[in-house]
């Protein structure tokens, strides 16, 4: 079922809630794949939200080119984590579109993908409504794609190229009212999460 997303913004409006991941991160230096999940939640966050005005100011944005954007929190875990390690983290983004339908643009961000200071994207979304996420960084660039395979299915793949080589998919479930609700990872799935965070800190 292919789902209505006329927009960048609305793909975001339609990631906020609670979601479940699991993922595999193909090291190809090492010739390894390694399991991982993690815990997320996304929040819309309206264009005039005062994080989103410091946000387009650190990146020398107009706060009113702003459409909108997400606060997004996550806790994670991988499989080769040591004992006791984990990834918690959260990010803001806001989204600057440069066309007039809303499917191209700019994404800024507080957290990046492969370095943790703030950091943008270009996006852009396909003919089957899935999001496009470039980011480059001095010795590496990622690339993303996110789709959604109904409203409580997303799915996305990314590639890093340069310094570090990496491949990795997740597929992600939208926890419902009616399951119940967690506050970090089971212990059986700490063995299990993160090792390069995507645009969207997950």
């Amino acid at each position: 079922m292919r789902l209505d997303i006329p927009d960048a913004l609305s793909f975001f409006q339609l990631s906020c809630g609670r979601w479940r991941s699991q993922r595999s991160v193909h090291h190809l230096l090492h010739r390894r794949a390694e399991a991982g999940g993690s815990l997320i939640v996304v929040d819309d966050l309206e264009r005039n939200d005062p994080r989103l005005t410091e946000l387009a100011i650190a990146h020398s944005q107009s706060p009113d080119a702003i459409a909108g954007g997400s606060f997004v929190r996550w806790s994670a875990s991988m499989a080769w984590d040591q004992s006791g390690e984990g990834h918690d983290g959260e990010t803001f983004f806001g989204l600057i579109p440069d066309s007039q339908d809303g499917r191209s643009g700019l994404l800024l961000r507080t957290m990046g993908y492969a370095e943790k200071a703030p950091a943008s994207s270009r996006f852009s979304m396909d003919a089957d409504n899935g999001l496009i996420l470039e980011t480059s960084y001095e010795t590496m660039t990622v690339w993303e794609r996110f789709s959604f395979v109904n409203e409580n299915i997303r799915v996305r793949s990314s590639t890093v190229q340069g310094l570090s080589n990496n491949a990795s998919y997740c597929v992600e479930c939208r926890v419902t009212s009616e399951q119940p609700e967690e506050s970090s990872i089971p212990a059986a799935g700490k063995r299990q999460a993160q090792e390069a965070l995507s645009a969207f800190g997950w």
